[in-house]
């Protein structure tokens, strides 16, 4: 026989996600901002120098980065959140929102603009720290600086076997009004499990 293990139902919480995201932040030991800015963007420099400019390939191999990094943070975000698996798609990303990235950059956000099906939000940055200091030249218009972010994301989500597509929403370094991110609900992922006789 095979066994599917499907999606636990959720445990209770004790906080809301946002005083999670804000004990989590404050426990944690904090690298200074501006080596941390500095260091990205010597990342994405060296991706671009790497790629030689071509912008597609670069926005696809920081999306790659950041997906890697992403399926070791979780780790990482459940050690220091003791989070509790989530109960629906809108948890998730309330969770994404006000506890992960509370937790690794020190930012509020805001989650809305939800489609009727609950499958579709923007999460809407306060601020972007990656792009702190950054003004891209118009030869580098269509590069997605912080597409990394959007990578970590789903890394990150799939390890809880959700998958979902991330991509920015706006973009204030491409001319938008601030920074948004668009998450959009693909499927909850199942593992067989062994059979045992």
């Amino acid at each position: 026989r095979r066994v599917i293990m499907a999606q636990r139902p959720p445990a209770p919480r004790g906080r809301n996600p946002e005083q999670t995201g804000q004990a989590a932040w404050m426990a944690t030991e904090k690298v200074n901002a501006e080596l941390f800015t500095l260091t990205y963007g010597a990342i994405v420099r060296q991706v671009l120098h790497d790629y030689e400019d071509c912008v597609e390939d670069v926005n696809k191999k920081l999306d790659s980065m950041g997906f890697e990094i992403g399926c070791r943070l979780v780790e990482d975000f459940l050690a220091k959140t003791s989070t509790a698996r989530c109960g629906d798609f809108k948890e998730t990303a309330e969770v994404v929102a006000k506890v992960g990235l509370r937790l690794f950059l020190g930012i509020g956000t805001r989650v809305g603009d939800w489609n009727p099906e609950g499958t579709e939000c923007v999460i809407t940055l306060d601020t972007n720290p990656l792009a702190d200091f950054v003004e891209l030249p118009e030869k580098y218009r269509d590069l997605s600086y912080s597409q990394m972010l959007c990578g970590v994301i789903r890394g990150a989500l799939e390890m809880v076997s959700v998958r979902v597509t991330c991509e920015w929403a706006r973009d204030a370094l491409r001319g938008g009004d601030g920074y948004a991110l668009r998450l959009r609900f693909v499927e909850y992922i199942t593992h067989e499990m062994p059979e045992f006789d």
